[in-house]
């Protein structure tokens, strides 16, 4: 049986944040002053499309939201555009969250990796609308191809750290019957 009392899904919730935050702390970090030829995979939309695709519970709208618009503030990319993305991407796995309960971890990866095509062509389609610079296309490929290449590891750090699993039926009952 997961936990589900108040006080753990408030906790899970203050982890989603610390990891999230983590992670733009080393993103940020200047290890190297050359420019890089390729891109890292955008593991802050891996673990906020992993949490919500597993435990809808733990990574509210609000907090999806907040999250990635602090870091489209600190990484300097438009602000809002890849928050809205994001969230609408993590709500859209929400929504499927019954039909993923009973897929295998493949099926829940190619859905994922769909939605992380999407997001990333509308982002880069809206931006081209808006005439906004954006890095090469080669670049955003190889950010899209590794971050689904890392999903998996996100997953495992994920369930295998924090505890964040899968949904059982009965869990799914208490979550709907509080919502």
């Amino acid at each position: 049986m997961a936990k589900t009392s108040p006080a753990a899904i408030w906790l899970m919730r203050a982890v989603f944040a610390g990891v999230a935050l983590l992670i733009m702390f080393f993103h940020l970090l200047p290890l190297d002053t050359m420019p890089r030829r390729w891109s890292p995979p955008d593991l802050l939309l891996a673990f906020a499309l992993a949490w919500s695709s597993r435990r809808p519970d733990f990574v509210p709208p609000l907090l999806i939201a907040a999250v990635m618009l602090l870091a489209d503030l600190l990484f300097q990319r438009p602000p809002g555009l890849w928050a809205l993305l994001a969230l609408l991407a993590c709500e859209f796995l929400k929504s499927r969250l019954s039909t993923h309960r009973e897929t295998p971890f493949l099926g829940e990866w190619v859905a994922v990796s769909i939605v992380m095509i999407a997001i990333a062509l509308l982002n880069r389609m809206i931006l081209g609308i808006l005439a906004v610079e954006q890095a090469h296309i080669a670049l955003i490929l190889v950010q899209v191809i590794m971050t689904i290449a890392a999903y998996p590891l996100v997953v495992l750090i994920s369930q295998s750290l924090f505890g964040v699993r899968r949904l059982s039926a009965a869990d799914a009952e208490t979550l709907g019957a509080r919502l």
